[in-house]
């Protein structure tokens, strides 16, 4: 069952993601680091500027589910990169969003917790549809689960398994835009 996030907890998550990120361009600073406090500044402005991004596709259920994936999932740390600023588009969002939501389940289930794993996908739009890459790189221990997933019934997606080894996972998912 999927968590339902209120107004406080989103706040409360988003601070303390804030004070973490304030304190370590602090602790650069105090070392004298400032190439490091840059840096760190630098990586703040990209991720915002992503986050920008993802927020005006006008997917708000896909959206959230990248925004909050951080808190929900700890096993994997998630980033997201959309390529370009996007037109106004159609398409089965919640086709999507359910796809993504139980690709998480399944990372969740079969990588090995406490480990450096990442999740990285980048979004494209194209003239057809949006073609999505997710790049998996860690430590998974349950092939099988991954392997059933994949096997399973998905209309409407276009998904293509790039690389599956013992520590990475490429797919690349395409969904065409709806007519309007």
């Amino acid at each position: 069952m999927e968590k339902e996030w209120d107004i406080v907890e989103v706040l409360r998550h988003s601070r303390h993601d804030w004070l973490n990120r304030l304190q370590l361009i602090k602790g650069n600073l105090d070392l004298n680091r400032i190439d490091r406090a840059k840096s760190v500044i630098d990586e703040i402005i990209i991720e915002a500027q992503h986050e920008s991004k993802l927020s005006n596709l006008k997917m708000p259920l896909f959206a959230s589910l990248l925004l909050k994936s951080n808190w929900e999932n700890p096993s994997f740390k998630l980033e997201y990169e959309v390529l370009q600023d996007t037109e106004s588009f159609q398409l089965n969002e919640a086709l999507l969003t359910n796809w993504t939501t139980l690709l998480f389940k399944c990372l969740n289930e079969a990588i090995e917790a406490f480990q450096e794993n990442h999740l990285s996908i980048t979004i494209d739009q194209q003239s057809k549809g949006i073609r999505f890459f997710f790049d998996f790189s860690g430590i998974i221990i349950k092939s099988e689960i991954i392997e059933e997933f994949l096997a399973g019934p998905h209309s409407l997606l276009d998904i293509v398994v790039k690389d599956f080894s013992e520590s990475e996972l490429a797919i690349e998912v395409f969904i065409p835009f709806q007519k309007k």
